[in-house]
């Protein structure tokens, strides 16, 4: 994918509804998505969770994931994304959380995951991805890596249901 007007039409394609669990991006997905033409033929709902509390509460993350690997860990991001697709009509769920800005290696680091359900079982995948910059690029960068890679994951999703 090269713009936010062809995941539109990706998603428009394959009939997928999408929702976001936004962590690091604080909404950023869901607003890119929302500046293009016919996103709301496609753009479900979008949750901003910041907090334990917010991902626990809202998307039911395990306390127990959180404190094992940590808030901003792929797990937790893989949960908020199974969290947010049940929560929701959509049929497409992308999640992220990370450390815009941190101190030491941690930094720019940003954990992805994609949930859908397929033939009755909700799948999730996830990758962990680096960028460099200051904090509001590092979160503007990954929005538009989490929705640019959106036919990746679907793809990566389906392949893991067959």
């Amino acid at each position: 994918m090269q713009t936010l007007e062809d995941v539109v039409e990706f998603l428009t394609r394959h009939q997928l509804m999408l929702t976001t669990a936004e962590s690091c991006t604080a909404g950023l997905m869901s607003g890119l998505l929302a500046d293009v033409a016919g996103c709301g033929k496609v753009l479900e709902s979008g949750y901003v969770t910041y907090t334990v509390g917010a991902k626990h509460a809202m998307l039911g993350v395990s306390l127990q994931t959180i404190q094992t690997y940590g808030l901003t860990s792929e797990e937790v991001a893989r949960e908020m994304a199974v969290g947010a697709l049940r929560a929701s009509a959509a049929t497409i769920a992308l999640a992220n959380t990370g450390l815009a800005e941190a101190d030491g290696p941690m930094d720019g680091v940003v954990c992805f995951a994609c949930a859908m359900g397929i033939e009755g079982n909700i799948k999730v995948i996830s990758e962990t991805v680096k960028f460099d910059g200051e904090r509001n690029a590092v979160r503007r960068a990954a929005a538009r890596h989490g929705l640019l890679h959106l036919p990746d994951y679907h793809q990566r999703l389906r392949k893991a249901g067959a």
